[in-house]
């Protein structure tokens, strides 16, 4: 039997909970509707941009891309590349929440960070159930409403980087990110992945140095493939 299956957890603590995570990046909405109306997108392509495609992490680095000067299909491939990970998620989440065949089409698009954590943090099918959606649609209510008002805001206040508000992406980026380096590995992965973003900026158009980012991963499994072949060869030698 699977062991989620052998532990209660109140439904109200898994609502509280995954109300918590929703609330908490939901209104981080705010600096998306405000980087992206800095970038010159209008207010529906803003909009239009959190109620259709509802993953934070690619629509800043779609919005960043374009506001570099970037082209718009290097911009949308490196949200693409970086909104892959939920598919990953979806194949855990299938497996763990069993919805009927009906909901899943529609369940799909709530599938991202978020909902995930919430979902396999859940010790029975109908925890899990409870905390995807109710993180699920909190989050997806208050992230398009706070998009709209950061949009609307940055409309109104006119030029954003005078105020700084152009930090506003990135720093909810790194903020939701930093939490999720728990691993050694997935810390020197973050950390070449920077190295490199940065390190190419300047020599780079926008929007493929994101791309670039993504040999971190490749790099640290082979430093480490490596080293763990030379651990075994030393183990062999004694």
């Amino acid at each position: 039997m699977d062991q989620r299956d052998q532990t209660e957890k109140p439904d109200a603590a898994v609502v509280r909970d995954a109300l918590g995570v929703g609330v908490a990046v939901g209104l981080s909405g705010f600096a998306f509707g405000v980087t992206s109306a800095g970038s010159g997108l209008t207010l529906l392509q803003t909009c239009a941009l959190s109620l259709l495609v509802f993953t934070g992490a690619s629509q800043f680095a779609l919005v960043g891309a374009l506001a570099g000067g970037g082209n718009p299909f290097t911009a949308a491939a490196g949200a693409f590349f970086l909104g892959v990970r939920n598919a990953f998620y979806g194949l855990r989440l299938s497996q763990l929440l069993a919805l009927p065949r009906a909901v899943r089409p529609f369940a799909a698009h709530w599938v991202i960070d978020e909902t995930a954590a919430v979902s396999l943090a859940q010790p029975t099918r109908r925890s899990a159930r409870i905390g995807f959606t109710v993180t699920g649609l909190s989050l997806y209510v208050l992230w398009n409403l706070s998009t709209l008002l950061g949009a609307l805001g940055a409309e109104a206040i006119g030029d954003t980087d005078a105020w700084g508000l152009d930090a506003a992406g990135p720093a909810v980026f790194l903020a939701l990110l930093a939490p999720m380096l728990r691993t050694t590995t997935e810390r020197a992965v973050a950390a070449i992945a920077v190295l490199l973003g940065l390190g190419l900026l300047p020599v780079l158009p926008a929007g493929v140095p994101v791309l670039v980012a993504a040999l971190a991963v490749p790099i640290v499994l082979y430093v480490e493939g490596r080293r763990a072949d030379h651990n075994g060869m030393r183990r062999d030698d004694r």
